[in-house]
């Protein structure tokens, strides 16, 4: 090893108190141990197979956004070449760092503007509270003495109005959290759907944080997100919390941070444990039963009529919820007097028991058999069907598809149930149901509608989630093998997709619902559904990086395909689920699974099948560094797209062989192969391929030392990357046209080039970015 470091200074080692000042020795002792000269440092890949840490993580440590934990820290510092006698001074470093953490943050000047603003909008309407509000302020109250998170738990009855207590204070004081306001409905209570898991949870909260590669295990993202919100100053609202266990891992750690969790239930654990400031919200009172109806109805058809106010706001028992439908009921229809919507209300009570307190008198059923028997018959219907909808919530095609209708005329149907305030529209085209309505729903459907009828709108609901979501898959790659779908159900009428942009934004916008529509693929026995869906979830759910719930759905579809005994569905399971694995750093069971499908595939004659097998053993030997195995399956992989006739298969084969060549040291043969993959990928617009062939072709050109030819084939990729709005290929390369910009002498190009890929990582909060900007550093040195 030559160039090495001076060794590391007991005062220099000694000073350390800041987790950026331990992260930059960490890099130091990184670049110390490149192992000749010129050489790159370990990659994260090689230090996460020693550590047992995923790469992700390993690049928060480096980065200096996460303390690394002491599990395995002597590991990691060995690694990166630390002496004994280094090793015990960086303990007591990180062990001093993590002392010093535990202090309250010093307050910050307000950043330009937040990190993120996720608050939905205030409930309008909103009245009274003034000692709950004066309570929630006290969250704002200075305490040096904390070294965590304050929380504040608001617990009470369903329809209470305990999300509106927490968006309107949230709202009031939002400028008080310049680094961000978060928001999760944790979905504790859905009479249909499960609660959000803490896995979901985090992983939503990660992507909140603008967090694109994210650690394998739960723990780790724990950490992560913590580790994210230390030094912020943020609010955080957790919304229909189930329990204290739901909530407890979304705690931040920060001494700024403030955590407002909402729940039907007391969270008595979270404020025995966790030190939560309890917070009990109970009916309106009278006074504030009258502000709320003057605030929606105007003070003076409320004086008009005071003891007709007085029969409304008893018939409500004071539930905020009850108050706002008769409110939308009596402003949708400024000709009735209140006296006789009074009168209505008597006359239709009724009881919602599967959702009354303890207190008779917080029963809603009264306010919604009413307001449910004044809609038109096709509105109530609907309203009726959405019980059976799979998801949290529902764009207007998939309501048109559940209830058989034409889009044209669902649309009406929906403005008349929002403005009966049945149901929400918190964003244009998109209904929520709350969960007391959505149970009041249930119990309607289950009296009103047949078992039959019942049953098909279910399957209507899976078929159009089916049919779009493949319509958005063959958009994000066409080039994929085609996936057989059962017929669609009358009525049903999937979504058109245009183009790549809108395919990634609808299953960004429906990846719960279709989650939910797996689940009731199962429940409704629809076998084959599943199996279809969990292959059109893949690509999208690989590409955005959600592993664990593609696990999840491929083991249901694993399960699903041994009840269909057909191995033509179980092989594209076990296969999907192998992928999963591998990205999951799972690798034996990865090759337990592709085996298990390579014998379906085998047994069914599938040889393009068999041939994607290949590909992904070859990619497992990719990542072993075990580039002459990949080199033999990427051949067999070749043979066996020719035998199908599958010509994209051939290109891509083909760009596999080129690659593992150049990585053997045969660049002059990678290059033939490169060009040949280009020339038919390029015939059949593969673009994907075609991006990934422009790119091997340009890493053996550099490795030639061709740098002009190399640097016109990088451009070629980054264009097709570009267009097809992969940010982290397009980042990824860039930074390796800037490495041939620099080897060519053209300096001033290389950190041009490497200021774009450092722009993105930047965007992505990716960790390979502390690599691009130690090459700038290099690159500016004098």
């Amino acid at each position: 090893m030559t160039d090495r470091l001076e060794p590391l200074s007991p005062q220099a080692v000694s000073r350390i108190t800041t987790l950026a000042e331990l992260a930059a020795l960490l890099r130091q002792l990184r670049r110390r141990e490149a192992r000749h000269e010129g050489a790159t440092p370990l990659t994260y890949r090689e230090l996460a197979a020693k550590t047992g840490w995923s790469r992700g993580i390993l690049g928060e440590y480096f980065a200096g956004r996460v303390l690394p934990p002491t599990d395995r820290f002597d590991v990691l510092i060995r690694l990166l070449g630390a002496t004994a006698t280094e090793q015990g001074w960086l303990a007591t470093a990180r062990d001093r760092v993590e002392e010093g953490r535990r202090a309250p943050a010093p307050v910050r000047a307000p950043r330009a503007a937040p990190t993120s603003r996720q608050l939905p909008p205030p409930v309008p309407g909103f009245a009274g509270r003034a000692a709950q509000l004066a309570a929630l302020d006290g969250l704002l109250d200075p305490e040096p003495a904390s070294p965590m998170a304050l929380i504040t738990a608001v617990s009470g009855t369903a329809g209470v109005g305990k999300t509106a207590l927490a968006l309107h204070w949230a709202h009031r004081v939002a400028d008080r959290f310049y680094d961000g306001q978060y928001y999760l409905n944790l979905r504790g209570f859905d009479p249909v759907g499960a609660p959000v898991t803490p896995a979901e949870a985090i992983r939503t909260m990660l992507d909140a944080l603008g967090v694109h590669r994210i650690p394998a295990s739960l723990d780790a993202q724990a950490a992560l997100y913590r580790g994210m919100l230390a030094d912020r100053r943020v609010l955080v609202v957790l919304d229909n919390a189930r329990d204290a266990d739901q909530v407890r891992p979304l705690l931040p750690g920060g001494p700024a941070c403030r955590v407002l969790v909402t729940s039907r239930n007391q969270l008595a654990g979270l404020i025995s444990t966790d030190g939560a400031r309890p917070i009990r919200l109970d009916l309106l009172t009278v006074a504030e039963a009258r502000q709320l109806l003057a605030a929606r109805l105007g003070p003076d058809r409320l004086a008009a009529e005071p003891a007709a106010v007085d029969d409304i706001i008893a018939a409500c028992t004071r539930l905020p919820l009850a108050l706002a439908i008769v409110a939308a009921r009596a402003a949708l229809h400024p000709e009735f007097t209140l006296t006789a919507l009074a009168a209505e209300l008597r006359a239709a009570r009724g009881g919602l028991t599967a959702f009354a307190g303890a207190d008779p008198a917080s029963d809603a059923r009264a306010v919604f058999s009413w307001s449910y028997q004044a809609l038109s018959p096709a509105a109530a219907r609907v309203f009726r069907l959405l019980a059976l909808h799979p998801g949290p919530s529902a764009g207007a095609p998939a309501v048109a598809s559940l209830a058989a209708l034409p889009a044209a005329d669902t649309g009406p149907l929906l403005a008349e149930l929002t403005h009966a305030n049945l149901v929400d529209e918190p964003a244009p085209g998109r209904y929520v149901c709350h969960d007391l309505l959505r149970a009041y729903a249930a119990e309607l459907t289950r009296s009103v509608d047949s078992g039959d009828e019942r049953r098909a709108a279910t399957r209507r609901a899976v078929d159009h989630y089916l049919h779009t979501g493949h319509a958005a898959d063959r958009r994000l790659d066409p080039h994929r093998d085609p996936i057989p779908l059962p017929p669609a159900q009358p009525g049903v009428t999937p979504e058109e997709i245009p183009d790549h942009g809108a395919a990634l934004a609808w299953c960004d916008a429906e990846l719960p619902v279709l989650f939910a529509a797996a689940s009731s693929a199962v429940a409704e026995g629809l076998d084959l559904h599943l199996s279809r869906l969990s292959r059109v979830l893949a690509h999208f759910l690989e590409r955005r990086g959600h592993w664990h719930r593609w696990t999840t759905v491929q083991t249901m579809a694993i399960a699903a395909a041994g009840r269909l005994d057909d191995p033509a569905e179980a092989a594209p399971a076990h296969r999907s689920l192998g992928r999963a694995y591998v990205h999951l750093g799972r690798e034996d069971d990865a090759i337990r699974h592709f085996t298990a499908a390579q014998a379906a595939y085998r047994a069914t004659g599938d040889h393009a099948g068999q041939a994607r097998i290949e590909f992904d053993l070859s990619w497992v030997a990719v990542r072993q560094d075990r580039h002459r195995d990949a080199l033999r399956h990427s051949r067999i992989a070749l043979d066996l797209f020719i035998k199908a006739g599958n010509r994209s298969g051939q290109g891509r084969a083909l760009n596999n062989i080129g690659w593992s060549l150049s990585w053997l040291g045969h660049h002059i043969e990678a290059v033939g192969y490169c060009l040949r993959a280009l020339d038919l990928l390029q015939q059949i617009d593969d673009r994907f391929g075609a991006a990934d062939a422009w790119d091997s072709l340009g890493h053996a050109q550099h490795e030639l030392g061709w740098y002009r030819e190399a640097a016109i084939s990088y451009e070629h990729a980054h264009a097709l990357w570009r267009e097809l709005g992969h940010l982290y290929q397009e980042a990824d390369l860039l930074a390796r046209l800037g490495d041939t910009q620099s080897a060519a002498g053209d300096q001033d190009g290389a950190s041009s080039t490497w200021r774009r890929a450092l722009h993105i990582l930047v965007d992505l909060s990716h960790p390979d970015a502390e690599q691009i900007k130690a090459r700038l550093s290099r690159a500016s040195a004098p």
